[in-house]
């Protein structure tokens, strides 16, 4: 006997069960997240983890790492509705969802490849609420209910029924003042945001929000110089041309590249900016000489480089981003460990970032022994190391910071940003390095409403954690306290020098 579409069905006794009290009717389930979501099942736990996370949930947000834009606070224009909000810009969203067969361009993506329009923002909403149930037991799961009820305060369940209800509902609510870039931040207790931009980039927008009178906010920019560093792209000499028009400084040979490369440093630092960051393919640098760099710059510039000699002068040009660290003081965020653009095609057809970046396997201990041997111990200089492959955790990455003040842990990152790999990040690094050896949490984030979502998954996350280790005596509840505190705020102070 099958049970009907709607009706729950108690397997072990083959009869259908009541409808609990106060369920909505079919179609129309509620939306209510758990308040202990994510705190451990056992009650004593529970408790400790209730106080440890009462004591934080309300600290100020730190965000050193994200991908929201300056822009978007500066211009302080209403979001136009909740598909271009929630779906379309989020590729933990997209990517999932295209894994079960839904065409990226049905999710509001552009095809290069094709001249129709992309999907209307209600019909892309549509197909996300239709696929609500493909995202359970996911970290995207957790992020949206918390979007979607505590921040926009929807009640009920996307699905099928109620895709356009709530489409109507949220178009509505999000013109509202108190839903608009600049009071979303306030409400979010956002104390400090750090965007990620091109070293070309001229920061009007950052300029603009530090001269308007009426915002009081902190947003930062990151120095982001990617695309001048890899000679192995296609698009490097473009890179080198734009990052000459905007220092002013001639990038025709490998001096005037890294003059040009300190220039645009100065003026993100001049504009509020503290750190750097780098998505390089591994962790390897390299330290020529005047003469050997300038010589393989050539040889790349000209085109008469090997693939190898290309990927040489991109570890050469990582090593001079560290030794600049080590004179400016910019902390350097060094993301490794991702294949990107995995899938050729959906590259050319919908560009970078549209979920396709796929993790590798890291090495560091031999990767970063000629940096760390140079600068790991200038007072100066400091880096915080991030990763997508758990197997470096305990093995490599804890003790390199259980050794050098300079470098950091980087939280779990992308795919490695959900809670069960939390938990084993922290099991896996603290009894080595300790928890002052953490930078504390990012959210590296495009989805602006997810900011808060994210920091309260952290919270809850730490909470349980440390509870685990109040009751099985390893801390006392009163260091356990000070702990979650420090972790999302002094840390990530700290590491990112904010």
């Amino acid at each position: 006997m099958a049970a009907t579409s709607g009706t729950r069905y108690d397997h072990e006794h083959a009869g259908p069960l009541a409808t609990p009290r106060g369920a909505a009717p079919a179609g129309r389930v509620p939306l209510t997240p758990h308040p202990d979501r994510l705190l451990p099942s056992e009650p004593s736990q529970r408790c400790i983890a209730r106080r440890l996370y009462d004591s934080v949930r309300d600290l100020p947000l730190i965000s050193p790492h994200g991908h929201v834009e300056a822009r978007l606070l500066a211009d302080d224009d209403a979001f136009t509705d909740p598909a271009s909000l929630l779906v379309t810009p989020d590729h933990y969203v997209t990517r999932l969802l295209h894994a079960h067969g839904v065409p990226l361009a049905d999710l509001g993506l552009r095809d290069s490849a094709d001249d129709t329009d992309p999907a209307q923002p209600r019909d892309v909403w549509r197909t996300f609420c239709e696929h609500w149930h493909l995202f359970l037991g996911t970290a995207s799961r957790g992020w949206l209910e918390a979007e979607l009820h505590d921040v926009l305060g929807v009640t009920v369940q996307p699905s099928a029924d109620t895709a356009d209800e709530l489409f109507d509902e949220l178009t509505v609510r999000l013109r509202k003042p108190e839903f608009r870039p600049r009071a979303l931040y306030d409400s979010f207790a956002i104390a400090a945001l750090a965007t990620t931009d091109d070293p070309t980039d001229d920061l009007s927008y950052h300029r603009a929000l530090a001269e308007d009178p009426s915002w009081s906010g902190r947003v930062v920019p990151t120095f982001r110089p990617d695309r001048c560093l890899d000679a192995t792209g296609s698009g490097w000499t473009t890179a080198l041309d734009d990052l000459a028009a905007a220092s002013g400084i001639d990038t025709g040979d490998y001096d005037g590249l890294i003059r040009a490369l300190e220039n645009r440093r100065e003026h993100f630092r001049a504009h509020g900016a503290t750190a750097t960051d780098h998505s390089a393919p591994d962790a390897r640098m390299a330290f020529l000489d005047a003469v050997q760099a300038q010589r393989l710059f050539d040889a790349v510039r000209s085109g008469t480089a090997s693939a190898d000699d290309a990927r040489l002068l991109s570890q050469q040009l990582l090593g001079e981003m560290a030794r600049m660290s080590s004179e400016d003081g910019m902390v350097m965020a060094l993301h490794t460990g991702s294949r990107r653009n995995h899938h050729p095609d959906t590259l050319r057809r919908f560009g970078p970032d549209t979920g396709h970046d796929i993790p590798l396997q890291a090495e560091f201990t031999r990767a970063l022994q000629p940096m760390l041997e140079r600068f790991g111990t200038n007072p100066r200089f400091q880096t915080v190391l991030f990763t997508l492959d758990e197997t470096v955790f305990s093995r490599e990455l804890a003790p390199l910071a259980g050794f050098y003040p300079s470098v950091y842990l980087g939280a779990p990152w992308w795919f490695l940003d959900a809670p069960r790999a939390m938990y084993r990040f922290r099991d896996a690094v603290t009894e080595t390095a300790g928890f002052y050896r953490n930078a504390g949490f990012i959210d590296d984030t495009r989805g602006f409403c997810s900011i808060p979502a994210r920091h309260d998954t952290a919270r809850r996350v730490d909470a349980a954690h440390l509870a685990g280790l109040v009751a099985e005596h390893v801390l006392s509840e009163d260091d356990a306290a000070l702990v979650i505190h420090d972790l999302h705020d002094r840390q990530p102070r700290k590491a990112f020098r904010l």
